[in-house]
């Protein structure tokens, strides 16, 4: 189904009212609630998932009408726009390297897909009772997983990125700071910077800046969860300061970092396991 224009006001920019529960990992989350309000095109890295228990959500990608349904996955740096529309439910955000990342993206072919409502039917019956008593649910990390992976079609790729590529981008996930430059990146590689450069874009989907930034964003998101303080998180996650921050949050998102204020924040180990890598580069 598709209609002509966002059931919200567009001055009502995604807000999730009452009170969400955010569960933050550094490269993805899940924020279960009620969303409410139209979030401008924005474009993010990581795969997104959202499954309503009541009501519908509508997205839109750079052209075309909204889509309305229960369930949508949209791929990751794809310019889109999120009409909550009110609805109860799960937004979740899954990074493309991970198997479960992978494997999804194997799975759907189109920027943005309308799931069917049977093909998520088990998960919608999970997050219902994980909304009503989280304590009496599956834990978060097996609710997760069980969300995704009725997504998935076919099977469980088994290898994983170019071995080269790997090194670096778990070099960057153990390192306390995020100021890795290009150069560097290269030489863990064994590569020049222009052919790191080529192999990591093919690789990983965007150039090696943007990931870069990326990580920055869900560093500081997990700062601005615990502190509950932007201007830390600029620091912490090297941004120049809280307006930069705010800005790199505005256009990957297109909603202010101050809504992770908004709601209990919960932290946990990232829910997806890591692909196998190849034995040869």
């Amino acid at each position: 189904m598709s209609l002509n224009k966002p059931a919200a006001d567009k001055a009502d920019r995604g807000v999730w009212s009452g009170t969400p529960r955010w569960y933050l990992w550094e490269g993805g989350f899940l924020v279960v609630g009620r969303a409410g309000g139209v979030i401008p095109p924005h474009t993010h890295h990581a795969i997104q998932i959202v499954i309503t228990v009541e009501g519908e959500v509508a997205t839109r990608g750079k052209r075309g009408d909204w889509q309305v349904a229960p369930a949508v996955i949209v791929r990751p740096d794809v310019e889109h726009s999120f009409d909550g529309r009110g609805a109860i439910g799960a937004m979740l955000f899954v990074d493309p390297e991970s198997l479960e990342g992978a494997w999804l993206l194997m799975s759907v072919q189109k920027d943005i897909t309308v799931v069917p409502s049977p093909r998520v039917g088990s998960c919608v019956a999970e997050l219902k009772r994980f909304l009503d008593d989280p304590f009496d649910s599956l834990e978060v990390g097996a609710l997760i997983k069980h969300c995704v992976q009725p997504l998935c079609t076919g099977v469980a790729p088994r290898r994983g990125l170019d071995e080269r590529i790997t090194r670096v981008l778990e070099a960057i996930r153990k390192s306390d700071e995020l100021r890795m430059p290009i150069e560097d990146a290269a030489a863990l590689a064994f590569l020049s910077p222009s052919r790191f450069a080529h192999l990591f874009k093919q690789q990983v989907g965007l150039p090696f800046r943007r990931y870069m930034l990326w990580r920055k964003l869900t560093r500081a998101m997990l700062v601005i969860g615990r502190q509950q303080t932007i201007s830390n998180a600029a620091h912490e996650a090297d941004f120049a300061d809280a307006a930069h921050l705010t800005r790199t949050f505005y256009q990957m998102f297109g909603i202010p970092p101050s809504m992770l204020m908004r709601g209990e924040f919960i932290e946990i180990a990232s829910p997806f396991a890591a692909l196998s890598t190849p034995s040869g580069p």
